[in-house]
């Protein structure tokens, strides 16, 4: 379940400042007026609007229950009652016609079908490029804002996000995991097995981050790319996947040991064996990479041209300006 936190699902704030109550949940003469005519009794006076003032707030309807009391404290003032009212309904029946009523002074329609429809809808487009289940919901919430849709429960959205999330992931899991024949998957596989003298698989060693950029740790990280393009031509297995998710998809590969591995679906096992060389594949073609040159404007011996894909590293200035010797892989 991601966390509400990371969202922007509305709600309330641990603590409401003077200011948020008076510019958010202070009822105008109009709407006091109004809810004075659809009510009976200062209880449901009350009620009706803080119900009114916290669905404009929050885009939907929350529980009495979890309305800070100093929002209800503030509307009660407003309304000049005694301390004796409390904002709360003795019937379902009373709370659904408030509700209604709320509704319509704001112009909203209650379609559950519609707005999970909507819902949906936004989280398959953003889905093919996003990965957070976080991200997703913020999508679903702005369209469902930009629609004038009332918000559904947090979990609704939550639940929807991770299955759809779920469906087109392993979509792509099951595309890719298709695409090596017989003999690369052989390969493939064969990159789970622990070595019993190191106790480390071929998956492992792929991992390994760059070192210091010396000259003789860039020859061997020259000969680990080498090694990293002789797996395959991963260029045609991660055709057609977005660069955003073959990035998350690697990031998840590079946290994972054999024993996660070995866990997964075969299809994600597949994926994720070559999934941390798939990051330097993107549209289909492999990025530029700078290979070591003689810099023939510098009096020293050589000059070395590291490689960009080095983190920290830098190139000579250009992908494929002088002293770049972009290498087809």
């Amino acid at each position: 379940m991601a966390s509400i936190d990371r969202t922007a699902y509305p709600r309330f704030k641990r603590g409401v400042s003077v200011r948020e109550l008076a510019e958010a949940f202070t009822p105008t003469s109009d709407e006091i007026t109004w809810a004075h005519g659809k009510t009976q009794s200062e209880q449901h006076l009350l009620t009706l609007l803080v119900r009114l003032k916290c669905y404009q707030r929050l885009g939907y309807f929350a529980k009495l229950t979890d309305v800070p009391a100093v929002v209800a404290d503030h509307v009660r003032g407003m309304l000049e009652l005694p301390d004796a009212v409390v904002a709360e309904t003795d019937a379902d029946r009373t709370a659904k016609r408030h509700r209604q009523f709320v509704r319509e002074r704001l112009g909203v329609k209650y379609e559950a079908v519609r707005v999970r429809a909507v819902a949906e809808q936004a989280i398959r487009s953003a889905v093919q490029t996003k990965d957070n289940p976080a991200d997703l919901i913020n999508v679903a919430l702005e369209e469902l804002v930009r629609q004038r849709c009332e918000l559904p429960g947090y979990t609704t959205l939550d639940a929807m996000a991770a299955g759809i999330r779920a469906e087109v992931n392993g979509g792509f899991f099951a595309m890719m995991a298709s695409r090596p024949d017989r003999a690369e998957r052989a390969r493939l596989e064969r990159m789970l097995v622990v070595d019993p003298a190191t106790r480390r698989s071929e998956f492992d060693r792929i991992k390994t981050p760059a070192q210091a950029p010396t000259l003789g740790k860039f020859k061997k990280r020259l000969a680990h790319l080498q090694a990293l393009d002789a797996i395959g031509p991963t260029e045609r297995w991660l055709d057609g996947v977005p660069p955003g998710k073959i990035a998350h998809f690697a990031g998840e590969a590079r946290v994972a040991n054999v024993d996660d591995m070995r866990k997964t679906g075969d299809a994600k096992r597949r994926w994720s064996s070559f999934a941390p060389t798939g990051t330097g594949a993107v549209n289909g073609s492999r990025r530029r990479r700078c290979t070591p040159v003689r810099d023939s404007r510098s009096r020293s011996p050589s000059t070395w041209m590291r490689s960009p894909r080095w983190p920290g590293a830098r190139c000579c200035g250009t992908r494929t300006g002088r002293g770049c010797s972009p290498d087809a892989t």
